[in-house]
């Protein structure tokens, strides 16, 4: 397999079948991260659970204690009071019925986050088919159907992630961008870790975290010794 100047580069960085302490994983993450852009660090974890049985799913949802460093664009479905109150909290789109017509008739998607009060879940339930497939429908379990918007929205703004499992039974997540630097990536390179081993099912059996490795946008995969963690 051919690749980049800058791919291959980074490759000859480290020892691709060592397994490195978390910070000197993130330390050679950002080390390789070579883009010209303030690239993504991502977390990916390799779960011992079958994602096809419902009383092994691991999902959840938590603030990094850096935030992610990506701004989110913020529509939050509501009406009367609770639709004045994520304005003052720093929405980006409020709204009702119109918001979903817009979503409907123009395809617009220029938002990263759904929040919405129980009482207009119905309403929402009408695009279910179009916010599904891309992640965007709201559900009580990541604190996205509340009657407190304003907490959800500051949530959101202050660096809230979801972590969930995957068909293959491996979770995703960004824990920050390279700008951050090795400290903060692994202050939420912990957090996260915290909340996927505490979420662990009651039905795992076994070995229940397989593998961890970090990742930049661009760079190559950096496995982490799992076993200190």
């Amino acid at each position: 397999m051919k690749y980049g100047k800058k791919y291959a580069d980074s490759l000859k960085a480290y020892d691709r079948s060592k397994l490195y302490d978390a910070n000197e994983a993130l330390g050679l993450v950002v080390e390789t991260a070579k883009a010209k852009f303030d690239e993504t660090i991502e977390l990916h974890v390799r779960l011992g659970v079958d994602p096809r049985q419902a009383d092994q799913q691991v999902r959840g949802v938590l603030v990094l204690p850096n935030g992610t460093g990506k701004s989110k664009k913020v529509l939050v479905i509501a009406k009367g009071e609770r639709a004045d109150i994520a304005q003052q909290a720093g929405a980006d789109f409020v709204g009702a019925e119109e918001m979903i017509q817009k979503i409907q008739t123009e395809n617009w998607f220029d938002f990263d986050v759904v929040i919405t009060t129980p009482d207009m879940m119905g309403v929402v339930g009408r695009i279910g088919k179009l916010l599904g497939p891309k992640g965007l429908m709201p559900n009580p379990k990541s604190g996205t159907v509340t009657m407190d918007v304003a907490k959800a929205v500051a949530e959101v703004k202050a660096g809230k992630v979801e972590y969930r499992l995957d068909k293959t039974a491996i979770i995703h997540c960004p824990i920050g961008k390279k700008s951050f630097g090795k400290e903060k990536l692994a202050e939420n390179f912990t957090a996260l870790m915290d909340a996927i081993v505490k979420a662990k099912p009651a039905a795992a059996k076994g070995q229940y975290i397989k593998s961890v490795a970090v990742s930049s946008t661009m760079g190559p995969g950096i496995k982490v010794n799992y076993a200190k963690l």
